[in-house]
This record gives structure tokens, sequence and C-alpha cells, in this order.
């Protein structure tokens, strides 16, 4: 099959604005939280111990922006799934977890003016865009398919079986590591290598668990030719997170095994993302 004639489900109108709409405001919103966090203030929708946390919700926010902007040029929904799918499970997680710890956000601790009408716009935001999301994915996947079916489809640039292992360690530690923060935040946000509440380790453990996902995702479709949104997404995450570590480093505790846990699993990001970018140019060019 044809790299011009792409099979699956045709994509989704409704997957495409809400693509656009998150993708502003992600940008919008993540660099406000990231900035902040730069100046040492933390400026997140609850209270934190600290600036590094809301920080780096706020750079993942900005790194994934101007993926969401490219989700329109796809062809069919098996091109932006690994990305689109990730995306649901940030805004569906963290309503929830706004909303389950209620009592530390801004406009109920009383914290400053601004922060606190921030938080009640995040909240409601949040809303609006989770019941958004269900709604788009579940109008996804009453639409019909298109072009080839998807079992008789040969993928146009396929992963290289030596990247499929280290894919699916990093997909897994990112994974295990969302699911141990969102679910047993008392436990596994006192392995972090720095101060965070329970608020922190959940809203951490939605996007690290979103990650995962992510990157297992590229295992399933086994296509660089269907990552390339995701593939953009990556290595902006990674960076964003380097960065935001990086100004805090002093803050956390490298020498610690979480603390080289954290730094492994943003180093594979990258070298995911990069080398990725890399494969799918010279498939092209072939």
């Amino acid at each position: 099959m044809s790299a011009g004639t792409p099979g699956g489900r045709a994509l989704s109108p409704a997957v495409v604005v809400l693509s656009g709409v998150v993708g502003g405001i992600s940008a919008t919103v993540g660099t406000l939280l990231a900035v902040a966090s730069l100046t040492g203030h933390a400026a997140g929708a609850w209270v934190s111990p600290e600036a590094l946390s809301p920080g780096l919700v706020g750079a993942a926010m900005a790194g994934v922006a101007p993926a969401l902007f490219t989700v329109g040029r796809a062809r069919v929904w098996e091109e932006v799934r690994s990305l689109v799918l990730p995306l649901a499970i940030v805004l569906v997680g963290l309503f929830a977890v706004s909303l389950l710890n209620a009592g530390t956000l801004q406009a109920v601790r009383g914290g400053p003016l601004f922060l606190a009408l921030f938080s009640l716009g995040w909240v409601a935001t949040l809303g609006v865009l989770a019941v958004a999301a269900v709604g788009c994915l579940a109008a996804q996947y009453r639409g019909r398919r298109s072009g080839t079916a998807a079992g008789s489809r040969r993928p146009v640039a396929p992963l290289p079986a030596w990247s499929k292992p280290p894919l699916a360690v990093l997909g897994s530690g990112w994974l295990g590591t969302g699911a141990g923060l969102l679910f047993f935040p008392a436990f596994w946000g006192a392995l972090l290598p720095w101060t965070v509440n329970r608020a922190d380790a959940q809203g951490l453990g939605v996007w690290a668990l979103a990650l995962g996902v992510g990157v297992l995702a590229s295992l399933v479709e086994d296509d660089l030719a269907r990552l390339r949104p995701a593939l953009t997404a990556v290595p902006a995450v990674a960076l964003a997170l380097a960065v935001l570590l990086a100004a805090h480093a002093s803050a956390v505790d490298w020498a610690s095994g979480p603390g080289a846990a954290l730094a492994a699993l943003v180093a594979g990001l990258l070298v995911t993302g990069v080398s990725g970018r890399l494969l799918l140019t010279r498939a092209a060019r072939r």
C-alpha cells in the first residue's frame, strides 16, 4: 500500500477542533506556570510546597502544544491516536485530581486573588475539556473506516527491531511511575526526589501515565509515519522538563535512586523523540 493511500478511520473534525483549542490553552497556561516556576513562584491551581511541581506540569503542557496544532494535517485517526489518547488521559485525569484535592485549591485555601481566580478557571476549563474529550473520542469511534482495512495495511516506515525493547522499557517506566503516583500518592510521592503533596504527586502521575501510554502506543502502531504528531511532542516535552529540572537542580536529590531514574526517563524521552524524527526523515527520503 502506498503512503498516499492511508487506511483507517476518517479523522473526526471534532478531534481536530479539540486539539487546536487544547493546544492554545496549553501553550498559554503552560508557559505561565513554567515561567512562574523559573522565577521561584508556585503558581499552580492548588497549593504546592515547592515551585518545581507546578512548573513541571506547565512545562509538559507547553511542550505538547505545538504537536496538537499539527493534528489537523493528519489523514486518518490512526495517525494521531498515539497523541490524542494520552491527551484525553491528561484532561480527564487532571480534572479528577483537581476535584479529589479540592481542599488544596488556591480558591479554597485563600491564596492570592489572581491564583484563586486561576484555580477556579482551571477546574471549570478542565471540566469542559474533559467532557469534550470523551465526546470527541466517542464520535471518532462511531465513524466509518476509510481506505484499506487496518489488518491488511503495510507499515510505511516500520519501527526498527532494535528500537522496540528500549521503547517497551521506557514506556513501562513512565506508565508504572504514573500509576503509582496517581493511585498511591502517599507512598510514591514520598519517593520523588523533591517535596510534593498529594495533589502534586497525582498531577505529575497523570502526566507520567499519559507519557507511558504514548510511548507504548508507538509499539502498537509500529509505523513511524503514524507517529508524526507524537514525535513532535515527545522531544519538546523532554526539553521543557529538562529546563525546569535544571533550573531547580538544587531542590532535587539527584544522588538518590529516584533522582537517577527521573534523569534516565527524561533522557529516554529526548533520545526517543530525536531518533524517531531522524528515522522518519530517512524513511521519507527512501
